[in-house]
Order: C-alpha cells, then sequence, then structure tokens
C-alpha cells in the first residue's frame, strides 16, 4: 500500500481541468467496503505524519533561529550575506561578463570621441585666430586701447580734468569716423 502512495506522489501534480474533474468524481461507488477501510487508515495516518511532521520543522525552524542567536547571527546579516551571494552569483554570469565588456568598450569609445571632439574646436578656434578677419579686428582693438591710453594717461601734463579728456576722445573718435580732421570754424583746436 505504501508503494501505491509513494506512486501516486510521484506523478506529475494535475491541471487545473484535471482537478475540476477529479473534485467532480465519485470514486466511493467504484470502491469496495475493504478499500474503503483501507484509504480511511492510510487518510488518517498521512493526516498524523503531516501533524508530526510539522510539529518536527518547527522544532527544528526554533532550534536553528536559537543557534543562530548563539552566533551573533542577525536577520540583517543573513540579509547582507545572502545579498553578497546573489551579488556574486550573477557577476560570475556570463551575461554580466559581456553586458560589462560591452559598456566598458563604450566608454572607452565616448571618451575618445569626446576627445577628439575636444580637440576638433580647439583646432578651429586656432585656425580662427589665425584668419585675416580675426587679424584685422584685433588689430582695430589693439589701435583703439592704443589710443584711449595715450588720450587717458597720455603725454599732456597739463592737468586736464577726467571730463576734458573724455570729450577729447569723444572729439578724436567724430574726426576719424568722419573721414578725417575737421575743425570748425572758430573752435580751438585741442592737443592732447
Amino acid at each position: 500500500m505504501e508503494a501505491q502512495a509513494r506512486g501516486l506522489l510521484e506523478t506529475e501534480p494535475l491541471q487545473g481541468r484535471d482537478e475540476d474533474a477529479v473534485a467532480s468524481a465519485d470514486f466511493s461507488n467504484m470502491l469496495s467496503e475493504e478499500e474503503k477501510e483501507e484509504l480511511k487508515t492510510e487518510l488518517v495516518q498521512l493526516e498524523d505524519e503531516i501533524t508530526t511532521l510539522r510539529q518536527v520543522l518547527s522544532a527544528k525552524e526554533r532550534h536553528l533561529v536559537e543557534i543562530k542567536q548563539k552566533l551573533g547571527m542577525n536577520l540583517m546579516n543573513e540579509l547582507k550575506q545572502n545579498f553578497s551571494k546573489s551579488w556574486h552569483d550573477m557577476q560570475t554570469t556570463t551575461a554580466y561578463k559581456k553586458t560589462q565588456e560591452t559598456l566598458s568598450h563604450a566608454g572607452q569609445k565616448a571618451t575618445a570621441a569626446f576627445s577628439n571632439v575636444g580637440t576638433a574646436i580647439s583646432k578651429k578656434f586656432g585656425d580662427m585666430r589665425n584668419s585675416p578677419t580675426f587679424k584685422s579686428f584685433e588689430e582695430r582693438v589693439e589701435t583703439t586701447v592704443t589710443s584711449l591710453k595715450t588720450k587717458v594717461g597720455g603725454t599732456n601734463h597739463s592737468g586736464g580734468s577726467f571730463e576734458e579728456v573724455l570729450s577729447s576722445t569723444a572729439h578724436a573718435s567724430a574726426q576719424s569716423s568722419a573721414g578725417g580732421p575737421r575743425r570748425a570754424e572758430g573752435a580751438p583746436e585741442l592737443q592732447c
């Protein structure tokens, strides 16, 4: 009889439709009285074994907790150990290794690309600075700065006020933008 029970336990689990068919089937008419008594006895024995196994399992779980407490293992340490083990297991998988290699390769390519972009931008700025347009602009700025320095700090030691220097600079700018020096009639010539 025990061999039959083991054979029943080793069979594949029932699927949803099969469970419904077994639940709705009435096997009591197909069994003899002797077989029914044997099955009832076996049912009581299985229920007793399950109860005993649950009690044994519960006792073993309590004993396990006591041992862990004595060793100083708590839930947090256990979770850390499980996480570390899982992380290590994941890192050893081929998928993780391939992903890591791919990301590393992509990072190297991105770094090289950014480096190339920086070099290209630097070269463009260098080319722009050497261009005739930029040189012309640079010379004009230098001429204007030199002119202003001369007029503001100038060689004129007559002790003119700041307003006089500004007005003379404005006057000089107006003359240079008009195409040459022009003097209004009757206006005194300013010297710097």
